[in-house]
């Protein structure tokens, strides 16, 4: 069973990608319906990595505990030949973890993918595929469920994202506080 949504957020690819990999802007996505904990003390990584695992307690508002869940990371990069010359790639990143206790215990797959590249016209925007399947004894039970996470998802992914981008600040070549000789 599949969860799948497409839409164009205001923030560009480079900065969308960067959020993906980011688990406090992640939890962002599910606060304040889902939150999740990490089950390590030393808490969450800065940063996802590919090949990381983390291990998640999920809660319903941070009140009713809703499982353990493993995210595992993986990502990828394929170009994208819809794009043409303006274009650029199409970053995926994946969650191939697997839910551990709960209610999503039933469940035997759990591949959720991310996609982002440039929005078609308009390279300051991103193109977000969002793709969950699902399988296992338990599926068509939470299918009604995750979907409605994912719609929850969209409509916080709309409101947050455009807060993800920066501007570096330059740093400058020069020599400051150096004498030459």
């Amino acid at each position: 069973m599949r969860v799948l949504q497409k839409l164009v957020i205001d923030i560009d690819s480079d900065a969308a990608w960067r959020a993906l990999h980011s688990p406090r802007a992640v939890t962002e996505l599910y606060a304040p319906l889902m939150m999740l904990e990490p089950l390590d003390r030393e808490g969450l990584p800065t940063s996802w990595q590919p090949g990381g695992e983390v291990a998640v307690q999920l809660s319903l508002a941070g009140i009713v505990p809703m499982g353990r869940q493993l995210i595992h990371v993986s990502d990828r990069i394929v170009a994208d030949p819809a794009a043409g010359s303006g274009g650029g790639d199409v970053r995926i990143f994946r969650d191939s973890g697997i839910p551990l206790s709960g209610p999503l215990a039933g469940l035997d797959v759990w591949d959720h993918q991310i996609a982002v590249s440039p929005a078609p016209g308009d390279p300051s925007r991103t193109l977000w595929r969002d793709r969950l399947v699902i399988g296992g004894a338990t599926a068509p039970l939470v299918w009604p469920v995750l979907w409605g996470m994912w719609q929850w998802r969209a409509t916080r992914l709309r409101a947050i994202a455009p807060t993800w981008a920066h501007d570096p600040e330059l740093q400058t070549g020069g020599r400051e506080g150096h004498a030459d000789a």
